[in-house]
């Protein structure tokens, strides 16, 4: 069960290294430190940051990894070394790509993508304390993403994504002319580093069995790509649900 599977990871992973950094339950969620775990073999798969004890009889803080500290991934030390913080706006306007699911992605259709990007437009109008300007791509071909991503701070995508277990560089996010955007296209790219990269798509974050020493998935291709915090999941995501978590997040940061 997935209980006993995230107990499990608390009693023999996550919790002996809070106790050797010294690590203590916060009062608040603002007074979290943040960790970055670089998981590898078997530990690419299990959900590290939801590690904890669960049920009524747990239910004071003190029992789950997020009581202590704020988890992030990295695929490699090295990324942690180059990335800057994604938390940093520009001096001047932040600009936003939103990319939505094209209609000829020869994917389902995402129903859930307008309310989404509404979400986005009415946070960027009302609650941002910058100056956000938010802008969508047209024709959702791989060439235009690729170009507004070089000139864009921070990007969304809110479409279909497909991990390549075979050919982990071939995985993507689906596009217009059912091309993929690329993990090779992304850490081929030439932006410039920093940013956010916010992924409303599914297994953005996982690996492949056959590959799980090395980290290779879209989210870690968007860090490769110079973007200093990337927003991925490790499976998949309901087109119902995705539209609240993007609402959520970024509320929190703008």
């Amino acid at each position: 069960s997935w209980e006993s599977l995230l107990s499990t990871l608390w009693n023999g992973v996550v919790k002996p290294v809070l106790d050797a950094l010294a690590f203590s339950v916060r009062d608040t969620p603002g007074d979290l430190s943040r960790i970055f775990w670089c998981p590898t073999g078997p530990f690419v798969f299990p959900p590290i940051h939801a590690a904890g004890l669960y049920g009524t009889q747990h239910s004071q803080p003190g029992h789950k990894v997020s009581d202590f500290v704020i988890s992030s991934y990295a695929p490699t030390l090295s990324i942690l070394a180059l990335a800057p913080d994604p938390d940093v706006v520009p001096s001047g306007d932040l600009h936003l790509l939103a990319v939505r699911q094209p209609p000829s992605d020869g994917q389902s259709h995402l129903p859930g993508v307008e309310t989404e990007l509404r979400h986005m437009r009415a946070i960027v109008r009302d609650y941002s304390s910058a100056q956000t300007v938010l802008v969508e791509s047209s024709l959702g071909t791989v060439e235009e993403v690729l170009d507004l991503m070089e000139e864009a701070d921070w990007v969304h995508f809110a479409c279909h994504g497909i991990q390549d277990a075979e050919k982990p560089t071939e995985s993507g996010l689906c596009l217009a002319d059912q091309r993929r955007l690329k993990v090779s296209d992304m850490i081929a790219s030439s932006r410039p580093r920093g940013g956010l990269a916010f992924l409303s798509a599914c297994q953005t974050a996982m690996g492949g069995k056959g590959l799980s020493e090395e980290a290779i998935h879209i989210a870690a291709g968007m860090l490769f790509a110079g973007y200093g915090g990337v927003v991925g999941s490790m499976w998949s995501i309901s087109d119902k649900i995705a539209p609240d978590v993007a609402r959520d997040v970024y509320a929190q940061l703008f």
